[in-house]
């Protein structure tokens, strides 16, 4: 860039002095010092914008990386479970010849009716410790509690 020093930086001012003059000297050196400040401002705007298509190529890049890595696991773990599922059949249908009307998991079976009254066991000073609510209050029963009564 240009190198400015003191000496002529001082002859530069004494020209603009002469040329111009003492009058319009500050509005001059305003002015330049403005248009500088833009300059400036422009400059680095144009710095950053470098900066961060710079770091966008590079995220770019790593996306792409994360991507491939990415697909190469799920490839990994299809395969894996291809096998496993191939092995896993292989085995079963080995022991499932043996029995093939019984499933090798259990049914499911239905609770009974009935399966809350084994919350009554539970002690009332352990529900009210666990904060286990033992009334329930529908919607209309609690709008019904909470509805103020009108007076004749």
């Amino acid at each position: 860039m240009i190198d400015l020093g003191i000496s002529k930086i001082a002859l530069i001012g004494a020209v603009a002095l002469i040329v111009i003059g003492p009058e319009k000297l500050p509005r001059v050196a305003r002015t330049v010092g403005a248009l500088l400040g833009k300059a400036q401002r422009y400059v680095a705007d144009v710095k950053a914008e470098v900066n961060r298509s710079m770091e966008l190529d590079e995220l770019r890049k790593m996306k792409d990386t994360v991507e491939t890595a990415a697909r190469d696991v799920e490839g990994t773990i299809q395969t894996g479970t291809a096998d496993f599922e191939k092995q896993w059949a292989e085995t079963t249908g080995l022991a499932g010849s043996e029995s093939m009307s019984t499933p090798a998991y259990p049914e499911y079976k239905r609770p009974k009716k009935n399966w809350r009254l084994k919350q009554g066991a539970m002690p009332q000073w352990y529900k009210a410790r666990a904060g286990v609510r033992t009334k329930a209050l529908s919607g209309a029963a609690r709008v019904a509690r909470f509805r103020p009564h009108k007076v004749d």
